[in-house]
């Protein structure tokens, strides 16, 4: 007979729920805190805000060139700054090119555009093979570019992180930004998907 369980009771999460308890235990962390921190990381960064970015950059023109020459300041300006994003650069998706971020050495990620890096983003099969065989991994993510398509890989590093901004939907000229910033999720801010 099949039981309902909590997934978040297993593997890796069950540790790292272990880990807290025992650092609370011991008071080496204050329990509010870290619930403050995880706040922070849930509500102040993520990738509403590089969808809010995004969004902007395809309603003003002005706000999309100044984006794409400092992406840094352009983002600090929408109030979207911090530990990792420090140094951004934003790419542009055209009909031409297709751009996907990896970090090899790491997990090397603007958390202040995209939140915490997801679990495959950190992997070591995604870190290699999106550098070797790019359409591959990317078809393993739904996204089959034609080949006419260049697709360029860009490698983040301590100095500086990438933001791809992605390629405006067709159809969408009579959306408000706020309506376009929910059509923008955080794999077509790294590449791995479309809008």
């Amino acid at each position: 007979m099949p039981h309902d369980h909590d997934p978040l009771e297993e593997g890796p999460a069950l540790r790292v729920r272990a880990l807290e308890a025992l650092m609370v235990d011991k008071g080496l962390v204050d329990p509010d805190t870290l619930d403050s921190i995880a706040e922070y990381y849930e509500r102040e960064t993520g990738p509403r805000n590089g969808a809010a970015v995004v969004a902007r950059a395809w309603t003003d023109p002005a706000y999309k060139d100044w984006l794409l020459r400092d992406g840094t300041a352009a983002i600090n300006a929408m109030g979207f700054s911090g530990f990792q994003g420090e140094h951004i650069r934003v790419l542009e998706n055209t009909k031409a090119m297709h751009h996907v971020v990896v970090c090899t050495l790491c997990s090397c990620y603007p958390w202040p555009v995209l939140g915490l890096p997801p679990t495959w983003y950190k992997s070591p099969a995604y870190r290699s093979r999106v550098v070797r065989e790019p359409r591959v991994v990317l078809a393993e993510f739904g996204l089959r570019l034609p080949k006419d398509v260049q697709v360029k890989v860009w490698d983040s590093t301590a100095e500086i992180r990438y933001l791809v901004l992605p390629r405006r939907p067709a159809g969408t000229d009579d959306r408000s930004a706020e309506e376009l910033a929910g059509l923008v999720t955080r794999n077509g801010m790294i590449g791995t998907a479309l809008v």
